[in-house]
């Protein structure tokens, strides 16, 4: 009978920085930022912890790198479409990379871990803008919309995940408490949003909205 080769003598696989980000974004996927340290991390790869240090320096090395790792998922503005068209592709996939990885939109707005991982995304976005016609103001201005709607849609979706999985009875929950002579808007607007709103048609309804309105203020420039 053949045996089965001792798994312990298999070759392991080096520690290496590409590893060790690779595995803290896992970790940061499975169980939110909260569960990333460094003593999961090592745990994960099957070293201790102080082996890490050989590949990232510290903790906020780990942060940014995860970071990086999350922008380099967006598809930035190419240079070869039209710009409205470029940026929109640029958002939604900037949108959809966040929401991958939940975790992801704090570290982004923040000066300490997010600037240097989006410089690239930032540059690009603004030199389309900028390329198009708009003025150094008008292109801040519009950036700061985009950015702004990609950022701030996406963790208004977040934190509606929880209770849109609720489904009908967190909706019902709801309109018991809501007194729908006084509130009929309202209560029209909880029964149409957890019939299952589309979230994803809705953050595209109001980046569509901003891009109309640039143009129309390009085209009266």
């Amino acid at each position: 009978m053949a045996t089965q080769p001792d798994s312990s003598s298999q070759p392991r696989v080096p520690l290496s920085r590409d590893r060790v980000l690779n595995a803290a974004i896992r970790l940061a996927d499975d169980g939110g930022i909260e569960s990333l340290t460094m003593r999961k991390l090592g745990r994960a790869l099957g070293v201790e912890a102080m082996s890490l240090y050989n590949h990232v320096a510290n903790k906020d090395d780990i942060l940014d790198g995860i970071v990086d790792l999350v922008m380099n998922e967006t598809e930035l503005p190419p240079a070869t479409e039209d710009w409205d068209v470029a940026v929109r592709r640029c958002a939604i996939s900037a949108h959809e990379a966040l929401l991958r990885h939940p975790w992801a939109c704090s570290l982004v707005m923040s000066p300490t871990t997010g600037f240097t991982p989006r410089m690239r995304y930032m540059e690009l976005l603004l030199g389309r803008l900028s390329e198009a016609g708009f003025s150094p103001e008008l292109t801040s201005h519009a950036y700061h919309a985009l950015d702004s709607h990609i950022l701030g849609f996406t963790l208004w979706q977040i934190g509606h995940t929880v209770a849109t999985e609720g489904g009908e009875d967190l909706a019902a929950t709801i309109l018991r408490d809501l007194s729908v002579d006084e509130y009929p808007y309202l209560a029209e607007h909880v029964e149409q949003h957890f019939a299952g709103s589309d979230d994803e048609g809705e953050f595209e309804f109001v980046l569509d909205l901003i891009l109309d309105g640039l143009k129309r203020i390009r085209g009266a420039a």
